[in-house]
């Protein structure tokens, strides 16, 4: 039995996606407006700050449509094709399906390494990943970036979109030992960059009360490039549910959890 469980979100955890899904959704907003309307970074985590647009497309088709309605048409009169818009998004994110992983995924830097992974390990601490991207792009990043073997992973669609803590439960029972629910008193960190990831650990206690939920924010690489931006940031998270905030993953390391469980 670990002594605690880690689970990791992906997009701005694991990778940073500040070129790559930030930037397909900008794509995809242009596109979708005619080119009147390219959102910023600031924009796109103005309302991703809403807590419940984790899903990038939902999300590229929401911005597009706000966008519209405040041009006076209804979402009715615009009818954008939700499908159209998925196809259009993954072709500049992932590539087209005759070269699948050509796109802007391709150059994603990662932000957390195999050596730190093992340093968990050697911890006694146990980690696997719940997260909104497609199993085919989180597995990328994973398997072929990172060099995991067979990762325990949740991805979109295997459950319930964040805030939703399905997944968060479903990562944690198999690392426990694959029992349904967590034996008393075991931590569970999960570690997000958004407030959609805090949520998640907000409605895990809601719905498990009896368990032992910790939510560490993840200062994403684009809300670092000045200091009041950072800070900004770091209330929001905090706001959301944040029991700590870190400029990068892989300070969360045993000494912090040992710190965290200890004083949360």
């Amino acid at each position: 039995m670990p002594k605690a469980i880690l689970v990791f979100d992906i997009d701005g955890v694991v990778r940073n996606v500040g070129g790559s899904y930030r930037r397909a959704v900008m794509d995809t907003v242009e596109h979708y407006t005619q080119g009147a309307y390219r959102p910023s970074s600031s924009d796109i985590d103005d309302i991703k700050a809403e807590g419940i647009w984790n899903n990038d497309w939902k999300l590229s088709q929401e911005m597009a449509e706000r966008y519209w309605e405040g041009q006076g048409k209804s979402r009715a009169e615009l009818g954008l094709d939700y499908d159209a818009i998925v196809e259009f998004f993954q072709v500049k994110y992932r590539g087209p399906e005759s070269a699948p992983f050509t796109g802007y995924i391709k150059d994603e830097p990662l932000l957390m390494s195999p050596a730190y992974l093992e340093s968990l390990t050697a911890a006694d601490l146990a980690w696997g990943f719940f997260s909104g991207a497609t199993r085919g792009s989180a597995g990328f990043v994973l398997e072929k970036r990172l060099g995991l073997q067979e990762p325990l992973l949740v991805a979109m669609g295997e459950a319930a979109d964040k805030p939703e803590p399905a997944g968060l439960f479903q990562v944690s029972e198999k690392l426990a030992g694959g029992a349904a629910g967590l034996p008393v008193g075991l931590p569970v960190i999960y570690a997000g960059d958004t407030v959609a990831d805090m949520h998640t650990i907000r409605n895990a206690k809601a719905q498990q009360p009896e368990g032992h939920w910790y939510a560490v924010g993840v200062l994403p690489p684009h809300v670092q490039e000045t200091e009041a931006r950072a800070e900004a940031y770091i209330g929001v998270l905090k706001a959301a549910g944040a029991d700590v905030v870190v400029a990068n993953i892989e300070e969360l390391n045993g000494e912090m959890v040992d710190w965290l469980v200890g004083s949360c």
